[in-house]
């Protein structure tokens, strides 16, 4: 997998190299020194998941400078809410942005905005989830893998139980085509091999909504008859291990998770969640800056993505889909840490110390 990933970030690079060589497009606007700067909206879904804002928006301002100087970005975060982003969507059209790049709150709901831009002569780059309508490239990581990385991980931290081990899967929100991407993979692994005791779907992701449904299936199911959680991120982890502890289940389960926040690495220390997925930020922004500047540029975004997607609609569109990949305890310090994601004293609390120390953190 590591190929791969490097394999894209050359890809990325290469092509960030080359805009960065360019000359702006026409339909850039100009400065009074005379120079095109085209103007980039970028559109995040909200402030719950650390990442957006912590993350993503400053790296991916980061690349969009390095590979074009003379660009400028305009943010926008519609806080969880359709109609705060539809309206946010509006407004850069109104103000003929050369460019958006997308994370839509509700890929369906966002489709008339999508369509608005297209016909506006606006191109819409889908960053880190699918959107509906008709987008001109796509961003993301292989969703599916996602899935089967946290299943696989689940499976191997129960054990080989019989009768088989009863589960409990909390999903991500179904209006977002990557919790369905994630729940399409964990399946295709956990199906046949667990007991999938209850499922639940979790709107707009909240870690609260995950309390809420985790409190349900310990009432329904009994403090001791669940033997594992799939948690499709990190947040939903920590809503279901909170309620876990505050029904006094111990020890607690093996959880999944995903986006590697610190949060979640500081509960895998402690031994309070098995996993989480890590899809690197650095190869991601890259990608959606890069994609975001050839667009803004007027330019053949083929040069940027080698590979596609097909959209709701049936076309083909560009793509960069990069290679997630699972951490524990043990790998924390392969990955994130020596990515430099994270020190390792930010992830060591003193609390933590002597765990840190069993899982190699020193």
């Amino acid at each position: 997998m590591k190929a791969r990933v490097r394999g894209a970030v050359a890809a990325v690079a290469a092509a960030a190299t080359a805009a960065a060589l360019a000359a702006c497009g026409e339909d850039g606007s100009t400065g009074s020194d005379g120079v095109n700067e085209p103007r980039i909206g970028v559109l995040l879904p909200d402030s719950t998941t650390a990442r957006w804002e912590t993350r993503d928006r400053p790296l991916l301002d980061r690349h969009i400078e390095e590979m074009c100087a003379e660009c400028r970005v305009e943010h926008a975060n519609a806080k969880n809410d359709v109609a705060i982003q539809q309206a946010q969507m509006d407004s850069m059209i109104a103000e003929e942005v050369d460019a958006i790049l997308l994370v839509a709150v509700d890929s369906r709901s966002m489709r008339p905005s999508v369509e608005k831009a297209d016909e506006a002569g606006i191109p819409v780059i889908a960053y880190d989830r699918l959107a509906q309508g008709p987008i001109s490239g796509y961003a993301s990581f292989d969703g599916e893998e996602v899935g089967r990385l946290q299943g696989r991980a689940l499976l191997e931290a129960m054990g080989d139980r019989e009768p088989p081990g009863r589960i409990v899967m909390m999903n991500g929100d179904p209006t977002d085509p990557n919790a369905v991407s994630f729940r399409k993979g964990a399946l295709s692994v956990l199906e046949g091999k667990v007991e999938i005791a209850k499922t639940y779907e979790t709107r707009q992701w909240r870690p609260e909504v995950a309390h809420m449904n985790m409190s349900g299936a310990i009432s329904a199911l009994g403090a001791d008859s669940i033997d594992g959680v799939y948690a499709a991120n990190d947040g939903l982890a920590a809503g279901s291990i909170a309620a876990l502890k505050a029904n006094k289940v111990v020890p607690l389960p093996p959880i999944t998770g995903q986006d590697a926040e610190l949060a979640a690495l500081r509960r895998i220390v402690a031994g309070e969640q098995y996993m989480t997925v890590y899809k690197p930020f650095r190869p991601e922004t890259s990608a959606g800056a890069a994609l975001a500047v050839a667009a803004a540029r007027g330019e053949d975004l083929d040069r940027v993505a080698k590979d596609t997607v097909r959209t709701d609609s049936g076309r083909t569109v560009p793509a960069v889909l990069l290679t997630p990949f699972s951490v524990t305890a043990e790998t924390i310090g392969d990955t994130l840490v020596k990515d430099g994601v994270y020190t390792v004293q930010e992830i060591c609390a003193p609390q933590l110390a002597a765990a840190c120390d069993k899982a190699g953190l020193t």
